[in-house]
Formats: structure tokens, sequence, C-alpha cells
């Protein structure tokens, strides 16, 4: 179905979400329609949006959408349970939900439960949905839009489950910021200098590059926590390590988006004063691993908020050649420090993806870290 048909069913003039690859025709239409803008915003996380969607229902009356990938159903069954559900406040949403791990669909393997459990999940949570495939006519979507009138009227929410191709848009959009060199090319610089360090990585392209990094360099994987999901949660993982490991120097490979997900990580880094700890944020400015669209990360100034949250000290870099700089420099400086360096937005057209599983990503690397002090 084209986007434009269904949102002209839907009826909502307010959209918050963070983008899903699954949900790109729908992303791009909502930035050509809106960009960002106050009818349009990217929440820095799915419970973020759902708040979002309250504050702009308390103060219209109208109903808003909620836009995001079924990885992100866990952020937002708190605000979904505690705030939306008409137990509660009564206050009435519709959500569009990508559905990556589809039963019987290949896809990757932080998206196989998740993708089981979908549909029960908003079961669970009393919300009604229809599921979207290619197949699905603008008759029938109206005639679950009149079911689901009804429910949003006495304070409930409801969902479209959208299975890919679900939703068409013929205006596919790329998006590019002013910086050249590509992440994969910073990564290496950080892992020739990380050497035989652990190395925990964010979710998405950074982890699937680090992997073929080690795969061209002829090096071991047993130093690399890859994480494949969880998004946000890698400084954390990473802070575990280290508080554990405290002879061992632990770096986290982070993005901007992710860093902004669940920034509260930080502090914690930062109280916790970990001095075995480097965490290399990568800013590109975008989700560039589900198609490219903004972060806030422009208006972000990481480097000041990371010596309030209590980082030993920070950099920035422009460029490999700044981050080399920079990597010489801290050899030995205690952590945990924060080196927040640009990217370009984009990717090599042949990436591979790990060829060893999560389980034996874990296996190798629990292994590897036994003989770690």
């Amino acid at each position: 179905m084209e986007v434009e048909a269904f949102l002209k069913v839907l009826k909502s003039s307010f959209f918050a979400g963070v983008p899903d690859s699954q949900l790109k025709p729908l992303c791009d239409y909502l930035m050509n329609t809106y960009g960002i803008s106050k009818n349009h915003i990217i929440a820095m996380n799915e419970g973020n949006a759902v708040a979002l969607a309250a504050g702009y229902h308390l103060s219209t009356g109208k109903i808003p959408c909620v836009y995001l990938q079924n990885s992100g159903l866990g952020n937002i069954i708190n605000p979904v349970a505690s705030l939306l559900n008409d137990k509660v406040y009564g206050i009435p949403c519709v959500f569009v939900i990508g559905w990556r791990g589809e039963p019987d669909v290949h896809d990757e393997p932080q998206h196989v439960f998740q993708g089981e459990i979908t549909l029960k999940t908003l079961e669970t949570v009393n919300i009604e949905y229809l599921v979207l495939d290619k197949n699905t006519t603008e008759l029938q979507l109206e005639n679950k839009i009149d079911d689901f009138k009804m429910l949003l009227d006495q304070g409930k929410s409801v969902a479209f489950v959208v299975k890919k191709g679900g939703l068409t848009y013929d205006q596919s959009l790329e998006y590019k910021n002013s910086n050249t060199e590509l992440r994969e090319e910073l990564i290496d610089t950080i892992i020739e200098a990380a050497n035989e360090d652990i190395i925990v990585s964010t979710t998405g392209k950074t982890s699937r590059e680090v992997f073929e990094i080690r795969e061209k360099n002829k090096q071991s994987h047993q130093y690399d926590f890859l994480t494949v999901g969880s998004m946000g949660h890698s400084s954390t993982i990473a802070l575990g390590i280290a508080l554990n490991k405290p002879n061992t120097k632990i770096w986290c490979i982070d993005g901007d988006g992710a860093a902004l997900m669940h920034m509260g990580a930080m502090a914690l880094i930062g109280a916790k004063s970990p001095q075995n700890y480097i965490h290399v944020l990568i800013n590109n400015g975008a989700h560039e691993s589900v198609g490219g669209q903004p972060t806030v990360a422009d208006h972000v100034n990481f480097g000041p908020i990371a010596l309030g949250c209590g980082y030993k000290a920070v950099y920035k870099a422009n460029d490999k050649q700044e981050l080399k700089s920079i990597l010489n420099k801290i050899n030995n400086q205690p952590g945990p420090i924060l080196i927040e360096v640009k990217s370009a937005i984009g990717s090599r057209d042949n990436l591979g993806r790990p060829t060893t599983t999560p389980i034996e990503n874990k296996i190798a690397f629990m292994d590897y870290l036994k003989g770690c002090d």
C-alpha cells in the first residue's frame, strides 16, 4: 500500500518515533512532507516518542501516531502500561510498528525472538492491531479504522504491524552530511590503536564493520563483543566489563543515535569512573543503519556533557588524522575518556554480516576475558 493512502485513512497530523528500515517509506514521506518540525519529531527512544505523543494529546485533544521497529517495543511498555492505558490516563495513540523477525521469514539473530513475540506483546498490553502486508487493500484498512476509532474514543491505543513491503513510497531519500571519511575507516584506525584490548561495539553497521575489519586484518574476533541488538546499551555493557576487569583496557565504539537513546549511561560511567574505559562516539548525525534519518546530535555538545558526568578527559576529532593524534595522546591517560569523531553517512555496498553466531561470539569473548586480569 502506498504510504500516502495509508496516512490519508489514518488522518493523524502528529508523528513521533524512532526510524526503522522496514518503515523507510513512512519515514521518507514524513521527512519530505514535514521535515523535523512541530508535526514530526524523531525521538531519542521509543518511550520518549510515547511521552511526546501523550503531551500532544493532552494539549490538543487529537490522536497522535508513534512509529517504531518492533525491537523498540520494550522501550514503550512502561509508558503504554502506566501512562496511556485506559486504567490510568486513557490517552489514545496509534502505533505503526515495523515487523522484523517475522516468523518463517529469514532475518538476523537479534530479530528472531523479538519477531516471535511481537503480536503477543501487543496482546499482553491490550493493544488491538492490524497486520499490514503488500496485499492489504484500502477497503480493508478503512473497515479496520472504523473499529479502531471506537477504541481510540475510549482512550485505548491501536497498532498497525507492518510486514516487509507493506508500505511503499516512490520518493526515497538519501541522506548526506559534510564529512568525507566513512565510519569503517575510523573504526579501522581505532582497532589499530586498540590492538588486543577489549572492544564493545554498538548495534547496526558498526559491529558489522568491526567484524569485517578483523577478517581483513586476519585477527581473532575474541577481543570483540558485537552488540547486535539492544540499541543504546553497548556503553553500559562495556562499563560492566571495565569494572570487573580493571587491569584491562576496555573500548566502547558507540554511535550518536545509540548514545542519545540511553544517554543516562554517560552519567553512570562518569560516576563509576573506571580508569580503563575509553568511549569512542562516532557521530554522523544520523540513524544510518536504518536509513540515514537525522538524530539531534548536531545540537548536542557531547564533550561538556561527558565532563559534567565525571569523565576525566574529552576529545573531538573532525577526521582520521585528528583521531590518530588523539589516540596517540591518550595512551597512558586514566579514564573514563570520551572521544567524539565526526563521520560521513554511508557504508560500503558490499558490507557483510558476521559469519559467527552471537553465541559463538559470546563464548570466544568470555574465554578470552578469563585470561585478562
